[in-house]
């Protein structure tokens, strides 16, 4: 009870903070290289991560030996599922997904779990049509449980149903648990209702009792927030908790290593941050990261040699379509090849249908020459529908080359707001439109 307590006074403390320095903004550096130095130089994987490294050499031995066992095999997927959130190995995640369809099959696909596990899987890599599918047979095995609702809520959010969503949210309103708290932080980001979705979001972190993985996803979601609301000092000092919970957050580590770029400009810094979670993690977002660190320097040479390995990195074999939305910003920036944007925005549209999707094709378009097409999917898909920083910013690019000045100013003015959500030469770009 009083660790439950003291978590909460942390969390009431962290909201307090949020309240304050979004009305007391500073030029000064936020993230410090003493502190930095400190937290890299120390460095060493958390117990968690260490107990997961454990047992995946456990059930690795264990399925050597009864390769069949139908209780190995989902316990074995569920170890490599949590390995693949400390390490980044994507594989990892294909091999508890391949292992869980053996499963469920080896159980004659009677098992209203092992579905619901399958569309989990599938929602991670981005496999949002088939996680529907999973879905359905789940509920079809067990009913509309609160598990399956929960779950239901998660595809429709991501296929961009959002009025489903909002309905099956509502009728989940009783639970007042960690995972309603969550995707209501999540709803009311989306309708724009960012100190309420941060609020929410704070809540689910004192839901979170004593789970530290729930704790930092909760608090490290809280700073992404922030930073989305241009309130970096907020956001650093979430980052900074998360890491007291467990150092070895490397989500946390490099979103300081982005504050460092953003606002501190201290592109050493940054880069420094992102190359050690590069050391650390097989995921390739570090690589991203590091074309942002050669673009704050105007080194284009370096910005495309970092993207063309993000690009090698991130194969649909691999990833699927996990990584497309930051290639089709690539190939309609930097590795100038739109036809390529066009080919992943259209298989995006078909795969999650919403406002934000519409707007990479309608962009990957128009970089392609394709301007009446563009300005088509816009009209259809993407007008007067909510949008985030990066597709604020595309469609006022859009207007602006379509010699609609007024549509501009005021895709770039709302696009401002979001700034820190933006590449350095993108804000440089917003600022000097807005002069």
């Amino acid at each position: 009870m009083m660790k439950k307590l003291q978590m909460k006074n942390i969390i009431a403390a962290a909201l307090s903070l949020l309240l304050i320095t979004s009305c007391r903004q500073t030029s000064r550096p936020l993230v410090s290289p003493a502190y930095t130095d400190s937290l890299l130089g120390n460095y060493r994987p958390s117990i968690n991560r260490l107990a997961a490294d454990s047992n995946l050499a456990f059930w690795q031995q264990r399925m050597q030996e009864l390769p069949d066992n139908f209780v190995n095999g989902p316990k074995y997927a569920s170890i490599l599922s949590a390995h693949f959130h400390n390490s980044g190995n994507i594989r990892d995640l294909l091999k508890a997904d391949s292992l869980m369809r053996r499963s469920n099959e080896a159980n004659g696909e009677k098992e209203a779990s092992l579905f619901r596990t399958l569309a989990s899987y599938a929602l991670l890599q981005h496999r949002f049509q088939q996680a529907d599918s999973f879905l359905k047979i789940a509920v079809q095995l067990d009913g509309r449980n609160i598990a399956n609702t929960y779950l239901d809520f998660d595809v429709s959010f991501e296929t961009g149903q959002y009025t489903k969503a909002k309905s099956i949210l509502n009728s989940l309103a009783l639970d007042k648990s960690y995972a309603y708290y969550f995707r209501k932080s999540k709803l009311e980001h989306y309708d724009g209702s960012l100190d309420s979705s941060i609020s929410y979001m704070m809540k689910a972190a004192v839901k979170a009792a004593n789970n530290k993985y729930l704790q930092q996803t909760a608090l490290s979601n809280t700073a992404d927030l922030a930073v989305h609301k241009a309130d970096l000092a907020a956001a650093c000092q979430l980052y900074k908790q998360s890491i007291a919970i467990d150092a070895s957050d490397l989500h946390s580590i490099m979103g300081l290593g982005w504050i460092a770029l953003v606002h501190d400009k201290n592109d050493v810094l940054a880069e420094k941050i992102f190359r050690f979670v590069q050391q650390h993690s097989l995921a390739p977002d570090a690589l991203l990261k590091l074309v942002m660190v050669a673009e704050a320097r105007d080194d284009s040479a370096q910005q495309i040699k970092y993207a063309r390995q993000f690009e090698e990195q991130t194969p649909d074999s691999l990833y699927g379509s996990m990584y497309h939305k930051y290639l089709i910003d690539l190939y309609t920036g930097i590795l100038h090849d739109p036809a390529k944007a066009v080919l992943l925005s259209v298989a995006e549209t078909k795969s999650r249908p919403t406002p934000q999707v519409f707007a990479w094709y309608a962009w990957s378009l128009y970089c392609d020459n394709q301007q009446e097409k563009a300005y088509q999917v816009f009209k259809t898909f993407v007008s007067q529908k909510p949008l985030e920083g990066l597709e604020l910013y595309y469609m006022g690019k859009m207007m602006q080359g379509m010699d609609k000045g007024y549509n501009a100013q005021q895709f770039f003015k709302a696009a401002y707001k979001n700034r820190y959500d933006l590449s350095p030469a993108k804000v440089k770009d917003l600022a000097a439109n807005l002069e």
